[in-house]
């Protein structure tokens, strides 16, 4: 069953003689437990197609449905929940509190979507195992490898056990042995918590943990 349908999708920007075409008639399905590598050069579209997808920012044309439904349709309010509770997000820069500890990093969607932080106590305590990071759980970010600080920013984009996970050149800023850790931790998520995950890469190593390859050049997909 299809969690993720992009149909005909369309991203311009800019106006009148200034307007590039980013995307451009792109139509594909990601089924649930998917774990899809979307990969193409700087330039190709590939990180607005998952902004696209995610709800941070509008199609030109065509539709993104989650669940089959219309996401350009929600309401904001609607839109809003669905990205927390529905939707991880990782970025290439792991966009952690620093003046939060591990734990309250991790807890923040939790803590935003209005729930009992001691209702999420089990869980967390299972993500601190997953990610490797029990004996790390009241250090600041600026106490962390960006190893652990991507690990962290993982950890908090699953504690409310999404549907999806989107992320966004996840290995961008790291080593390769770094790099290497976080893509196997990607695969224990998909393959122990059934996280669907929809990667964006640039790079032939990452987009192998995937099992399935979509290719994008020139705002088409090859």
């Amino acid at each position: 069953m299809s969690i993720v349908k992009v149909e005909k999708l369309k991203k311009v920007f800019g106006e009148k003689s200034n307007q590039i075409t980013v995307l451009n008639d792109v139509s594909f399905e990601i089924n649930e437990g998917e774990f899809v590598s979307l990969m193409g050069a700087s330039g190709s579209g590939k990180s607005t197609l998952l902004y696209l997808i995610g709800g941070l920012d509008k199609p030109t044309e065509g539709k993104v449905l989650i669940d089959d439904k219309d996401i350009n349709l929600l309401k904001e309010k609607d839109m809003a929940k669905l990205r927390r509770k529905d939707i991880g997000f990782v970025f290439q820069f792991y966009n952690l509190v620093q003046n939060l500890t591990v734990e309250e990093n991790i807890m923040l969607p939790v803590v935003m979507d209005g729930k009992k932080e001691k209702d999420y106590k089990e869980r967390l305590d299972k993500i601190l195992k997953i990610i490797g990071l029990e004996d790390k759980r009241k250090n600041l970010p600026n106490e962390l490898s960006g190893g652990q600080q991507q690990r962290v920013s993982i950890a908090r984009a699953i504690i409310l056990s999404p549907k999806l996970l989107l992320a966004d050149e996840p290995i961008g800023n790291l080593d390769s042995k770094s790099g290497d850790d976080i893509m196997k931790l990607f695969k224990k998520i998909n393959k122990d918590e059934k996280i669907t995950i929809l990667q964006v890469t640039h790079s032939a190593d990452a987009a192998k943990y995937g099992n399935r390859l979509i290719n994008l050049k020139d705002g088409k997909i090859i």
